[in-house]
């Protein structure tokens, strides 16, 4: 019994620190989307500048290693459909399995493990020697605040750049794989693609943009908060540059998870099973 309490105090511990770092971030994006709003100090073209070069480095740089992840996860997944499917008698469901499989699921989470292992890794570090180089006072002391100046243009690219890298992810997996699939499988293009039409439904575009748009929020808050984190000594940044790569890698998942379960859920409560 003694270890069980200690089990339930140790996890009550746990859910009571994350939710207390939940709030510290969220309160972090509002403020810093409140200051971007009020403060005119840094100007417009200056914002939209940090946004630009986010933009660039979070999703044009990334393209070579998403376009490869995604070719080979299309051809898996099309592969595996169709010698599954074709045993079973149901290639008319090619459509709904690879959308379920790709948009739905695998796009948003390994375009997010992309991204953070990129991106996050490199706002987390960034804003951190920023911090022990004290440019962020220096910011201060012109007058700027360092939430609208540093934060929120991260934050904003950064969410524009997972939903462009979703969108390429999903297009590549989806016909890229189909091409590189009838190098070892004959299969008609428009019998696919009309496959695939059917497959498609609007939940599943309101799926697409909730998943990569907060997962991007997720990412870039949490990455931007762990560089703030950092007090005075170098030496801090890789140790924070580590937890924003965990926290957001936790953050995602559960995030994930969380719509998943709610959408099937929601399915299987209008056709009267739960």
């Amino acid at each position: 019994m003694t270890f069980l309490f200690s089990q339930i105090d140790s996890l009550g511990r746990f859910v009571t620190k994350n939710l207390e770092y939940t709030v510290r971030v969220l309160l972090m994006a509002y403020v810093s989307l409140r200051a971007t709003i009020l403060d005119r100090a840094q100007g417009f073209r200056q914002i939209v500048g940090v946004i630009s070069a986010q933009i660039y480095f979070t999703g044009w740089q990334a393209l070579p290693l998403v376009t490869v992840l995604s070719l080979a996860v299309g051809s898996i997944l099309i592969l595996q459909a169709l010698s599954n499917l074709t045993l079973l008698g149901g290639t008319q469901m090619i459509g709904s399995f690879l959308i379920i499989m790709v948009v739905r699921e695998a796009g948003p989470l390994l375009v997010a493990l992309v991204v953070i292992a990129r991106s996050g890794t490199a706002v987390a570090s960034e804003i951190g020697n920023m911090r022990a180089n004290r440019e962020i006072e220096a910011l201060e002391s012109m007058g700027i605040n360092p939430l609208s100046f540093i934060v929120f243009p991260r934050v904003l690219g950064g969410v524009i750049s997972v939903l462009c890298l979703s969108f390429y992810f999903n297009f590549v997996a989806l016909f890229g794989g189909f091409w590189v699939t009838r190098l070892i499988q004959e299969m008609p293009f428009a019998f696919y693609s009309d496959s695939l039409m059917r497959g498609f439904a609007k939940e599943d575009f309101l799926m697409f943009l909730l998943k990569n748009s907060f997962s991007g929020m997720i990412i870039f808050v949490v990455s931007c908060y762990q560089g703030l984190s950092v007090k005075k000594s170098p030496h801090e940044v890789p140790q924070v540059t580590t937890q924003a790569v965990v926290n957001s890698i936790i953050f995602v998942v559960i995030f994930n998870l969380v719509v998943t379960a709610l959408f099937y859920l929601n399915q299987l409560r209008s056709l009267g099973v739960v």
